[in-house]
């Protein structure tokens, strides 16, 4: 077991995010009005305030006949005086000894006060004008009321939510047709290496297809961002900083993937710095390490690491949160558990790591999960295969089979 200061010169993940996220300057944020067909994933710039009640009057929630609940006496008779369908309220007012036939969301007739589900009743002879009462309602039985799901004046959707579909459904029913959301940020990937090439071209000796480049797209897509995409740039230093220099100009965030760690031929650390300012940071978490944040003349920066799962993990965990929060979204801390694991996992003490899990729950209820075989920072599949991270504290080390563990399924980003 090993404390903090048994890593020195590693920044705790926590660490690294709230400084990350206290050096964002998000006080000129700016918003445009969307039609609510064109707003999902976008984050709402003030609150939405109802200018109506939902329902808008009392209605009936399902198909029988409107009584006033003093007369529904079981076994007494009632006549049928008038048929209500939804859309189409009467403006008769229904009398003692009388009853409504009615339909599901159909305006409740004044006069009554219950609705009787039709299996309750039943007609008396030949005449469908003539209804037994079978099982006497309560008075408001089966009555949906006006304002009781939303009222006038409530706020019901927050500043800085990301609207869901559920959202979007919820505006129409409010009858907005537009609404006021943040402009999408303009993030820019740069991805750096001779190594690389993209998919679909030939490798050379040495060379590897490019795929965080993906990873970073496909995950912030999700985010709702407008990416400008540089695509793979060599290890030159002219042709670095002229990337840098138009990312810079284009985008609110200049991400990169690789290039940030001590390799002779990284230099990505002397283009940042030569046109900005940067904190290079070696992280207390496995899988990445290396990961650097700092700010351009005009623009935000990120540095991933160079392996894949690394560069995922850190994009995911700080880049992600920070991107909401450039957004205008007030996110949430990410949901964990405890669960049991199912079988040992190899740790190190002195880095929290962030395994590749399965998690399920087993015949008993208790929530259980595995590792997803292989660790390694360059293995992409344990990542694809996983639908939680198994988060080892910074001082554990080995887990055995029967230990409890804490998980972190994957939200929709990842999952």
């Amino acid at each position: 077991m090993v404390d903090c200061c048994s890593a020195p010169g590693l920044t705790p993940l926590e660490d690294a995010l709230s400084h990350l996220l206290g050096s964002l300057d998000i006080t000129s944020l700016q918003h445009q009005e969307r039609a609510i067909e064109d707003a999902l994933d976008h984050v709402l710039a003030q609150d939405v305030i109802s200018e109506c009640n939902i329902p808008s009057l009392d209605n009936s929630a399902m198909d029988g006949y409107a009584v006033k609940s003093v007369d529904a006496i079981e076994g007494n008779t009632l006549t049928m005086v008038a048929k209500v369908f939804a859309g189409h309220p009467i403006d008769q007012t229904i009398q003692s000894g009388q009853c409504a036939r009615i339909m599901t969301g159909a305006p409740v007739p004044a006069g009554c006060d219950a609705v009787i589900m039709q299996e309750n009743c039943s007609v008396a002879g030949d005449n469908d004008a003539l209804i037994t009462i079978n099982q006497a309602p309560k008075a408001g039985e089966n009555i949906r009321r006006a304002g009781e799901d939303i009222s006038v004046g409530q706020s019901v959707l927050k500043k800085g939510r990301r609207l869901t579909p559920s959202d979007i459904g919820l505006l129409a029913s409010l009858g907005f047709a537009n609404v006021s959301v943040y402009k999408a940020l303009k993030v820019a990937l740069i991805s750096t290496g001779d190594e690389l090439k993209k998919p679909g071209q030939a490798l050379s000796p040495g060379q590897f297809f490019e795929s965080n480049g993906y990873t970073v797209k496909a995950l912030l897509s999700r985010l709702n961002v407008e990416i400008i995409d540089f695509g793979i740039i060599a290890d030159d230093l002219e042709l670095l900083t002229q990337a840098f220099t138009e990312a810079d100009q284009l985008a609110d965030v200049v991400i990169t993937s690789g290039g940030v760690s001590v390799g002779e031929a990284d230099y990505t650390k002397t283009v940042i710095e030569n046109i900005g300012k940067i904190e290079f940071w070696k992280l207390a978490i496995k899988p990445g390490k290396p990961f650097a944040f700092g700010q351009l003349k005009s623009s935000y920066f990120i540095g991933l690491p160079g392996n894949p799962v690394s560069a995922l993990v850190t994009l995911h965990q700080l880049a992600a949160p920070m991107i909401r929060k450039l957004s205008g979204e007030h996110a949430k801390a990410p949901l964990r558990f405890n669960a049991i694991s199912k079988t040992k996992l190899r740790k190190r003490p002195g880095r929290t790591d962030f395994q590749r899990g399965v998690y399920e729950t087993d015949a008993n209820g208790q929530l259980v999960v595995q590792a997803t075989g292989s660790q390694g920072s360059g293995i992409l599949s344990s990542i694809s295969a996983a639908n939680c991270y198994i988060i080892l504290e910074q001082e554990r080390g080995h887990v055995e089979s029967g230990e409890t563990v804490t998980i972190e399924p994957f939200d929709a980003l990842l999952g």
